[in-house]
This record gives C-alpha cells, structure tokens and sequence, in this order.
C-alpha cells in the first residue's frame, strides 16, 4: 500500500475553507433534516438499561413531528436484542459497538465472538475500535487482517471501523489507518469513539474524504464516512455536510454513506428546525455551542 504524505498547512485551509461554506436560508431546514436522518443515536455508558434504550429507540423514530428517523440506534452487545425490538416496525437500524470498544484490547477470538453475537441479537451494524496499540507498534498488517476477520464475521451486517483519530499521532497516520480499514474492507471508516477529547475536527474528516475518495477512483469500491464526537452545533453539523459534498459528492449525503455519532447534536438541530419554522426559539434564552 503506497504511503500518502498529507501537507498539514494545505489540508487545515482547506478544511477550514470548506466548513465555512454558508448555507443558504431556503436549504437550511432541509440541511437540518439531512443531518437527522444520518445521525446515530448513541448510548454507551456503564449505567444503560433497557428502560433507558427503548426511551432513545422512541426518540430516534419520531424526534420531532414532521422530522424524519434517524439512521442508527449505537448501543452495547448486550443490549441489541432491546433495541432490535424497540425498533421493528420502523427505518431506524440496530449498531452495536463490538471488538472489546474503546480499547480495542482483547483477544481475537473474543473480538469475533462478540461480533458475532451482536449480529444474532439483531444488529444491522457493528462499530468496531481498532488496536491502536498494534497499529502504533508498526503492526499494520496485523490491524488489516483483524479488521478482514470481523468484517467476515459480521455477516449481513455492515461493519463500521473506528479509528480513535486521537491516539494516533499525526494526520499521516489517521490517513495510513484510513487506508487500511478500506482495504481490509471496511463499509464505513469512523472517527473516534467519543471518549476521547479529540475526535472529529474538519481537517480530519477532510482527511478521510480523500482516503475515501482515492479508494473509491482505485478500486470502483464506494465506502461511507462517520464522524463521531465533538459536533454539538447546527453550524458545525451543516458545515461537515457541505465538506463531505465538496469532497465526496452529492451521493454521500444519505445516510447510507454519511452517518454522524453526536446524540447532543439532535437538541440543537430540532431547536433549530423549530426556530426555522416558527422564526423564534422555543426557549427565552438560547446561546448556541461552537
């Protein structure tokens, strides 16, 4: 595989350039929409129960009246049969984090397990975290071999390959991980987990667009984008669409090839939506976040 050096002044202006590209007023409620139909609803914490995943299973079916479903429930292993259940009747699919997330640090054998379980609870898709320890150690064909392993362990269920970009050091790393993941098969490539302070930034994912797009002139093989962390605002979620179009195209924006990971985001696109409708927002006082 032929290493990619990344201009790191050219790649930050660009970015920069492209997730300040304005939308304008008459697109910005369909913006918003886009933008929940490719989000993936998540909980992940040690205190999930399954009165807790109905609840979001309910939120992501109907988030506002008129809004549209969002694409994905991400929730534990051992809560996918809850959510498969919660979410029969509707559009909306089943994630589930697997491979030993967020470390990564698990046994093969225990990573293929849990894949494979997850899948016959009911999972549609399934989030996996690569071993940025074997990867950091200059194992690349080890993390290319594991990743070929899960993927065929997911059977019909699409496999989404996190990077966990800030451990990795550098932009030419997160592209050399980048390129691995797609190689090895990956149907989508995803930031980060969410745990982690750095996550997605526009450089980043601006990044990953050219892995993406350089995969996809080499092979004919179309593979999706997921941003996952630090996307808290309507500005910067809008700002990511017009990036991912500019870059990739029109046909990435569905939620078939675009997915973003940042359940805080959905308060403030339905606000939004809300204001974008009525002209005023449904709070007395409302400060929006970077």
């Amino acid at each position: 595989m032929t290493r990619v050096r990344v201009d790191a002044v050219m790649l930050e202006a660009r970015a920069a350039m492209l997730a300040k590209r304005s939308i304008k007023a008459s697109s910005k409620r369909a913006g918003i929409d886009l933008a929940i139909a490719c989000m993936d609803l998540t909980t992940l914490e040690g205190k999930d129960t399954p009165e807790k995943v109905r609840g979001l299973c309910a939120r992501g079916i109907a988030p506002a009246p008129g809004a549209p479903s969002v694409a994905a429930i991400c929730v534990y292993p051992n809560l996918v049969a809850t959510a498969a259940a919660a979410l029969a009747r509707s559009s909306v699919k089943v994630a589930s984090v697997a491979t030993a997330f967020p470390s990564g640090l698990s046994p093969l054998a225990t990573k293929l397990r849990e894949t494979v379980d997850a899948v016959a609870a009911g999972a549609d898709e399934i989030d996996m975290v690569i071993d940025r320890g074997l990867f950091l150690a200059g194992e690349h064909g080890r993390v290319h071999d594991e990743i070929v392993a899960v993927k065929s362990a997911c059977g019909p269920a699409s496999l989404k390959v996190i990077l966990e970009v800030g451990e990795l050091g550098s932009y030419e790393a997160i592209r050399r991980a980048c390129d691995i993941a797609l190689a090895a098969g990956a149907d989508f490539v995803k930031t980060a987990t969410g745990k982690l302070p750095i996550s997605s930034t526009p450089p980043i994912a601006l990044l990953m667009c050219e892995s993406i797009r350089d995969h996809a002139h080499r092979t004919g093989r179309e593979a999706g984008l997921k941003l996952a962390g630090g996307i808290r605002s309507t500005k910067s979620a809008l700002g990511y669409l017009a990036l991912v179009n500019e870059t990739l195209g029109a046909a990435w924006l569905a939620p078939g090839r675009f997915r973003i990971g940042a359940s805080s985001l959905l308060d403030d696109l339905l606000m939004q939506r809300a204001k974008d409708a009525s002209g005023n927002y449904s709070a007395a006082v409302y400060v929006a976040t970077a």
